[in-house]
């Protein structure tokens, strides 16, 4: 993939997507029961899957659900989403919209966020929510990676448009990406080389949604973007202090890796780095107060760990509910490899203890 993009013949997540649906073709799942269809809201395409009706049945509850893939790869309609949702609508007799947001390449931040935000906002509208059944009371925002990210970044911009009438009672994110401030982070140390979701690879996602340019990698791998010298990061820094917000059992022997110089140009020509948009980890107290109950499941072989424990205190911090379900024997995206013959027993403990607190609390 990276030969081809390096010979300018086509951007390497293109193939790699390519490749993706390739093989996903050879797989096939089951939908007897669920009705699956496919739609636009607001101009973003969703996949939604209903249970069947039931006479006299009360109004069901609803899941939008945003996948991951480093808002680059994957899709609403590949196997392993499909089959996610599917089993979701199945085990909670939930309405179920999958995301179908744009990726990178085509096109970058805030994008993504955009779409998620216009889809979720659309389904949110009293009529809407009539058209399919579903209880204005029990709705939830839910993602997974890139996909929680950007359903921690939509509960937060939905937790302040005073012109919503209904807003989602719970958040559910799944191992999420909640910042691009510390890349030292005692996961991102311990898990630097961990498959899957290496360090650098991580680092390389978030250029690639920043439209930046990969000559920053090292640059950010060394936090020389949040050097105590760069004035633009100061006030964020007490919002992301690892060592006041992770419990010692996850910072171990670890220790904070501050420049005390660096280079606030970083910042200059990708100011995204800063924007809570696209780190929901950064927002001010003030409206992490108004997030929803919460639900975060982090693996302690995941460079991302961190991010989702760290989320969880500061939430817990302003008030708010919050479960934190940590797995010591999973690894990031292990949830949703559940299908032959990537289906781990890692998957299974993951999404079953998933569902059952949406079960529980939605």
């Amino acid at each position: 993939c990276h030969l081809i993009h390096y010979l300018r013949l086509s951007h390497h997540l293109t193939v790699l997507n390519y490749l993706i649906w390739t093989f996903d073709k050879l797989k096939s799942v089951s939908s007897e029961d669920i009705k699956i269809t496919d739609a636009v809201f607001d101009g973003v395409e969703v996949r939604v899957f209903e249970p069947p009706g039931k006479r006299d049945e009360r109004l069901k509850r609803s899941v939008v659900y945003i996948h991951g893939g480093g808002w680059a790869l994957a899709s609403a309609r590949t196997s392993l989403y499909n089959n996610l949702c599917r089993i979701m609508a199945e085990s909670l007799n939930a309405v179920i919209i999958s995301v179908e947001y744009r990726l990178v390449p085509e096109v970058c931040f805030p994008e993504q966020f955009h779409d998620a935000l216009r889809a979720t906002k659309h389904f949110l509208q009293p009529d809407v929510l009539a058209e399919y059944s579903v209880d204005p009371s029990r709705i939830a925002v839910s993602g997974d990676s890139a996909g929680g990210n950007l359903a921690a970044a939509v509960c937060q911009q939905l937790s302040k448009d005073e012109r919503l009438t209904i807003r989602p009672k719970l958040q559910a994110l799944i191992y999420p990406v909640l910042q691009a401030f510390d890349f030292n982070t005692p996961s991102y140390q311990q898990n630097m080389n961990m498959p899957v979701l290496p360090r650098y690879v991580m680092i390389n996602y978030w250029i690639d949604y920043f439209n930046g340019n990969y000559d920053l990698a090292h640059s950010l791998l060394i936090n020389n973007h949040t050097a105590l010298d760069v004035g633009q990061a100061l006030s964020f820094r007490g919002r992301l202090n690892w060592t006041s917000l992770l419990p010692s059992s996850f910072k171990k022997n670890y220790k904070p890796v501050v420049q005390t110089t660096g280079k606030a140009e970083i910042i200059k020509e990708i100011p995204a780095l800063l924007d809570v948009r696209a780190v929901p980890l950064l927002a001010e107290n003030e409206t992490l107060q108004l997030q929803p109950k919460t639900y975060i499941l982090t693996c302690e072989n995941d460079v991302l760990r961190d991010d989702g424990v760290m989320y969880a205190k500061r939430l817990e911090n302003a008030g708010v509910e919050v479960t934190l379900d940590h797995f010591d024997d999973c690894f990031h995206g292990c949830m949703i490899f559940t299908i032959w013959p990537t289906d781990f027993s890692a998957g299974i403990q993951t999404r079953n203890s998933y569902i059952k607190w949406l079960d529980e609390n939605l």
